[in-house]
């Protein structure tokens, strides 16, 4: 396994490249209204000062993008050159004024030349589906004309829940039919020679927004396309649940060697996002100068949508889902869920109710729930034969396992695999390995054992979620061990399971899927986030959305099982999937009404 950026056509948005041979870049978008021209320059100039090489502002309208046009001259009197770019939905009208005034314009091929979404299975002839590209092919050209003749660079935005009837009909609201629509825009583009154009696919499910960016890497080879990638998850959420679940999404991806320019979509002030999405970028600076790991991918292994690797577990195994394992003792978790086994060097505090991991040499078969820990390379021979229900195994990712490696552990049949590494690059040498271990046909399950010495608690969420979740995404271990240096043992229990759930291998509390804001939100965001979240958190099988505005809330929010949508000012609708149930509910009563929802169908 080796990290290389995948190769890509540059594109000029106002004096910043993308792709090619520039650096990944990191972007933001305010949350400001557009037409308080005042307040969104000063936001602009945070952005910038915080590190953001670019910036974005929502036209809903004209008037909105003729107001980017002036906020954009006001940052250059004052020395600001961040480049601007107008994100439009639904309004070509609006498109068309910013290709003028703007430096880049965002698009979504979900909304730009098909009518909104009604979520309506619609049926199509082969005849009528090309009337329909057709369609789309006559309403770019008047977008693409006016991009080049103002050096206007396009970003295509797809956002899983945003597609249009037309594709949804066709291919559903899958990873696939994110991929056909925007190639069905990519192709107009290519005809008209027009490649000033970036590419998003965006997803508040992790693992839909991967496959899609998979698959559409997989497209355009098909065809060609060396379009550059601008990532992120949207929808995120707020604090640490949104950074670690960021890191997981983009930092897969990253690490794959895809992906140009990146944001992390927070509930937060846009200038968060920027320090965090730098994070992202060093990991990637620190892989780039990674010693290779030569490993084959295992017999059957996809790289676009990866199944779960062979896995036998020892009859003792007994937990549903990948495990978290941590060196601290039940009363050293003030809070959430139990890791499913605890590590100590004193096996006094060994109690029979709780599942314990014990040096080998203190080990004995009369402790309940207690099993022993080898190191394979000091033990195998005192390995080889233990009768311990489960025996775990440390190796170091570090280091090739070697054909005996191969044979010790294929003849233990309640082995687990205990794959440490120290941060930094190790992560693709624990992906190398796993290849190598499971194409050796070694079926044993293999736990993820990281250990880190952070600068911050942000970067140790940004580091270990996109660390383990770049191996986890690709099927490849079957739980996790995080520790870190001067950070609480309940933290980074905390944080083991967040990043299982982000990847959606196993859910221990409530998901909250809310959006960055922008100047369509109609609430004060930040708050209502922390209300719902406070007020919901015991609902923890439930995915609830916090969305800020009627525009993207009842589409992007489609993974969600309930929905609190600004629905104007001071007032909000609730949604029960897709389906709204109750409309403008004044702000101070909506969340009282959700609980009420969520009560009666729970």
């Amino acid at each position: 396994m080796r990290y290389e950026r995948r190769a890509t056509t540059p594109v000029t948005v106002g004096g910043v490249v993308i792709g090619g041979n520039a650096p990944i870049r990191v972007q933001t978008m305010t949350n400001t209204a557009t037409d308080d021209v005042e307040r969104s320059v000063e936001q602009c100039v945070r952005c910038a000062a915080a590190g953001a090489e670019l910036v974005r502002l929502t036209a809903q309208g004209v008037r909105q993008a003729e107001s980017i046009g002036m906020i954009r001259n006001e940052l250059r009197k004052r020395g600001c050159n961040v480049p601007l770019v107008a994100d439009i939905h639904f309004n070509r009208n609006a498109a068309y004024a910013a290709a003028a005034l703007t430096d880049g314009v965002r698009i979504n091929p979900g909304n730009f030349v098909d009518p909104a979404r009604t979520f309506r299975s619609l049926e199509y002839t082969d005849e009528e589906y090309a009337h329909e590209l057709e369609r789309i092919h006559d309403g770019l050209l008047p977008f693409i004309k006016l991009c080049r003749e103002h050096g206007t660079a396009v970003r295509l935005g797809v956002n899983h829940g945003s597609l249009s009837d037309r594709i949804m009909s066709r291919y559903g609201n899958t990873p696939a039919g994110m991929v056909e629509s925007v190639m069905e825009f990519l192709r107009v583009f290519v005809a008209e020679q027009f490649d000033q154009v970036v590419i998003s696919m965006k997803a508040s499910n992790v693992v839909v927004m991967v496959e899609a960016v998979r698959r559409l890497v997989v497209a355009m080879d098909a065809e060609g396309m060396h379009f550059p990638l601008h990532l992120g998850v949207t929808e995120a959420g707020f604090g640490e649940d949104g950074r670690i679940k960021s890191a997981v999404g983009i930092g897969s991806l990253l690490y794959d060697g895809l992906g140009d320019t990146i944001r992390v979509s927070l509930s937060e002030e846009p200038e968060c996002e920027i320090p965090v999405a730098q994070m992202l970028v060093n990991k990637v600076d620190t892989m780039s100068r990674a010693v290779d790991c030569v490993a084959e991918p295992y017999d059957g292994f996809d790289p676009i949508a990866p199944s779960h690797r062979p896995v036998v577990y020892p009859a003792a195994w007994n937990v549903k889902g990948p495990v978290v394992i941590a060196k601290c003792r039940p009363e050293d978790i003030e809070s959430g869920t139990l890791p499913d086994f605890f590590v100590t060097d004193d096996v006094r505090v060994v109690d029979g109710v709780h599942r314990f991991i014990v040096p080998a040499e203190q080990w004995n078969d009369t402790m309940p729930l207690c099993y022993p820990i080898f190191d394979l390379r000091a033990d195998r021979e005192r390995l080889v034969g233990c009768a311990a229900p489960l025996v775990f195994v440390k190796m170091n990712a570090d280091s090739k396992p070697t054909r005996y490696y191969y044979d010790v552990l294929r003849s233990q049949p309640n082995a687990v695999i205990v794959m440490q590494c120290n941060g930094g690059a190790s992560s693709l040498m624990q992906q190398g390995n796993i290849h190598s271990l499971t194409r050796g046909g070694v079926t044993a399950p293999v736990i993820l054992h990281n250990y880190y010495v952070p600068d911050s608690v942000d970067s140790l969420q940004v580091a270990a979620g996109a660390d383990m979740g770049s191996v986890l995404l690709k099927g490849l271990a079957e739980g996790v061990w995080l520790e870190a240096f001067k950070v609480s043992k309940n933290d980074c229990v905390r944080y083991a399971f967040a990043i299982l759930q982000a990847a959606r291998l196993r859910t221990t509390q409530t998901e909250f899927i809310s959006c960055p804001g922008c100047g369509r939100t109609l609430f004060d965001l930040q708050t209502t986030v922390k209300q719902v979240k406070a007020a919901t958190a015991a609902f923890t099988h439930l995915k609830i959305a916090v969305m800020g505005c009627i525009v993207n809330g009842p589409g992007e929010m489609a993974d969600a099982d309930y929905g609190y949508v600004g629905a104007g000012p001071g007032r909000v609708s609730l949604y029960k999937g897709k389906t709204l149930i109750d409309r403008d509910i004044p702000t101070e009563v909506a969340i009282d009404r959700l609980l009420a929802l969520i009560n009666a169908n729970e």
